[in-house]
């Protein structure tokens, strides 16, 4: 949504509701880079001082993160979210993954029960792409095709504070697939997920479960080896 200029009282307040709005929306998505602050001051009408503060406000409450010579980046999609990622960022990799175990095991039963077409293109696409870039042992490509699949059957729930609860940890997900994927590169094959998507596929939702907990209990043995 486009943003509005304000009005000269309690500036910095003001632009921390219309940006903190610009999170809410989805206009601004976990990851995304936010406008510079000299094109926040040109949109809002206001000095770059004041677009500073308000960034900086919303930085501490974890929405923000501001990163040196890069950009001001969406962090998290509420305060509730950025303090997720605060704590889990301090956590060991084994209890990150029972976190992401809990969500992905309840995600996958929800998607074999609300799954779309679109949806089930999404999963068989990233899959394909998944395991494209495994056989050609190109890593980097796997991690991201593997991190968009988890996602997908995510999305497949439908269900928005299921989504976003996996937005805010998403860095954590993404870590814990590089770190099996780029460190231990000579095995055989990836963790399957076929199986995942079959069971979404066929509407089973115990098998879709079952699916689930086997490649995170996996990956929970892994980190404790």
């Amino acid at each position: 949504m486009p943003l509005a200029s304000t009005r000269r009282t309690g500036l910095v307040d003001q632009v921390i509701t219309q940006l903190r709005a610009q999170i809410d929306s989805g206009e601004w998505g976990v990851g995304d880079r936010i406008p510079t602050e000299s094109e926040l001051s040109d949109q809002l009408e206001v000095g770059r001082n004041t677009v500073r503060e308000a960034v900086r406000a919303l930085a501490h409450a974890g929405l923000l993160e501001i990163r040196q010579g890069a950009g001001t980046f969406v962090r998290a999609s509420s305060e509730l979210g950025g303090a997720l990622r605060r704590r889990l960022e301090r956590s060991r990799l084994r209890e990150n993954l029972e976190v992401r175990r809990a969500l992905e095991m309840e995600a996958a039963r929800l998607a074999a029960l609300r799954h779309t077409e679109a949806d089930l293109s999404e999963i068989d696409a990233t899959l394909r792409r998944r395991e494209a870039a495994w056989r050609q042992r190109e890593l980097g490509a796997f991690v991201e095709e593997d991190f968009a699949f988890h996602r997908a059957v995510v999305n497949a729930t439908h269900n928005p504070l299921l989504i976003e609860l996996y937005d805010d940890i998403a860095q954590v997900v993404y870590d814990s697939i590089a770190h099996s994927a780029l460190d231990e590169p000579g095995q055989d094959e990836g963790i399957e997920h076929g199986g995942l998507a079959e069971a979404i596929r066929e509407g089973d939702p115990e098998r879709a479960l079952r699916e689930a907990a086997c490649y995170l209990d996996e990956l929970i043995a892994q980190a404790e080896d």
